[in-house]
């Protein structure tokens, strides 16, 4: 496509999106009256309007039914994480037992890696990557802890080469022959949450099973933004947040994936929980617990419902849509933000450098750009104008626009905002 920095430009874009209808089924955030430009879906999405009805039919059947609302309410609540298993399998490409709406994402790793980190002899390695995020590295960390072991001796970090901003495939699989059959766990971001690289889940996944590995991927930020296919690429376990792309709500429900072929086995190490107790004699109370044939047997507790009705609210909207439509719209407004950024850079001679690969197989909606020579002012100008971004250190702006919600009309505003900052 050919783009123009200029608002008729940006509308007929629009118009002619087959998407422009879900933006009015989100809430837009205001500043002074003025819509804000909202670039920041990749920390946290914003409100479906349906999202009220959910909650209040959740609130409705507690009030009307009490305990019953276990079994007679709208959607019954003892199985009420299945209402969501066909949504989620769709977006990870994984068979519906594979997924489980639960827990919170740092949780759900713990959880994982109790079964998937099982060092054994010289087999002890977990590889991750550099300047991950910090939860994950906390959590790796305290995995090899918990085994014994000194974290830095066995926790690999892998990052970009000396001057590079992104981590090379290249260096990631040779880093995994390296350590051959010392590796035992590969875990790693799908989506750098700070440039915003898109690993080759596949290929990575790939190698790391052929050295024997263990493999699972933080989803943080691929969950409804990039393709995932979890259960083709022969991924062992995978955990996601759904605040971000997903839309669900500060602190929202999270969930995981584990692969078919781990389902079952009642001698894997395992944290086990009453909800994870195969159905037919959960409620005999045995004393032996008997895991489900399902990702369901790494639950611990019933469904917190509140907090689970805002997802089911945007899956449905997700459930209108294909991921093709998605990716479609995510690339081109993502390379509009760049070519902004762009033109921009060149009429104001400003350096930003796009930190976030230009190849749109190493992306997703998410750009990061490094603000040399202007740093947090510039940042700060932007938010008072109304354009809601996400600042990292040292230097970096991170900016996410969203297919279901963001408009090419939101990317010249921003353009707008930015030329008027720099002045």
């Amino acid at each position: 496509m050919t783009f123009e920095y200029s608002q008729e430009f940006a509308q007929k874009q629009d118009e002619q999106d087959p998407l422009k209808g879900f933006r009015n089924k989100f809430f837009i955030p205001t500043l002074n009256g003025e819509e804000t430009v909202y670039l920041t879906g990749n920390s946290l999405g914003l409100q479906p309007k349906n999202v009220e009805k959910y909650i209040k039919e959740e609130l409705e059947d507690w009030k009307n039914l009490g305990v019953e609302g276990h079994f007679h309410a709208t959607r019954p609540w003892m199985p009420y994480h299945e209402f969501f298993t066909e949504s989620l399998a769709k977006l990870v490409g994984a068979n519906p037992t594979e997924v489980v709406a639960m827990g919170s994402l740092t949780n759900n790793l713990h959880l994982l890696m109790v079964s998937f980190y099982r060092p054994a002899g010289k087999r002890n390695k977990i590889l991750c990557e550099a300047k991950a995020f910090p939860s994950d590295q906390y959590a790796l960390a305290s995995q090899a802890r918990c085994h014994g072991f000194n974290a830095d001796d066995v926790v690999v970090e892998i990052g970009p080469r000396e001057g590079e901003h992104i981590i090379r495939k290249e260096d990631v699989l040779a880093k995994i022959e390296e350590l051959g059959d010392e590796l035992a766990l590969l875990m790693i971001g799908g989506v750098n949450y700070y440039t915003g690289q898109v690993h080759d889940m596949k290929t990575i996944t790939a190698a790391a099973k052929k050295v024997g590995a263990f493999v699972g991927w933080d989803l943080a930020h691929a969950m409804g933004n990039v393709e995932v296919n979890l259960h083709d690429w022969d991924v062992d376990f995978a955990a996601w947040c759904t605040y971000k792309y997903l839309n669900s709500g500060p602190g929202a429900t999270a969930g995981l994936f584990v692969h078919e072929k781990h389902h079952g086995d009642a001698n894997m190490p395992r944290f086990e929980g009453w909800w994870g107790h195969e159905k037919e004699s959960r409620f005999k109370m045995p004393d032996k617990f008997v895991p489900m044939n399902s990702a369901e047997a790494w639950q611990l507790s019933n469904a917190p419902v509140f907090a689970m009705a805002p997802q089911r609210a945007s899956l449905d909207l997700f459930d209108e849509t294909t991921f093709a439509q998605r990716r479609e719209k995510a690339i081109k407004l993502s390379s509009y933000l760049e070519f902004v950024l762009d033109e921009i850079a060149k009429k104001n001679n400003a350096n930003f450098e796009i930190i976030t690969p230009r190849n749109w197989d190493e992306r997703g909606s998410q750009l990061s750009v490094f603000l040399h020579g202007q740093g947090r002012e510039l940042f700060d100008k932007l938010m008072a104008a109304g354009v809601i971004a996400d600042w990292r250190e040292p230097n970096v702006i991170r900016m996410a626009p969203v297919p279901l919600y963001n408009s090419f009309e939101d990317i010249y505003r921003f353009g707008q905002k930015l030329e008027e900052a720099l002045k």
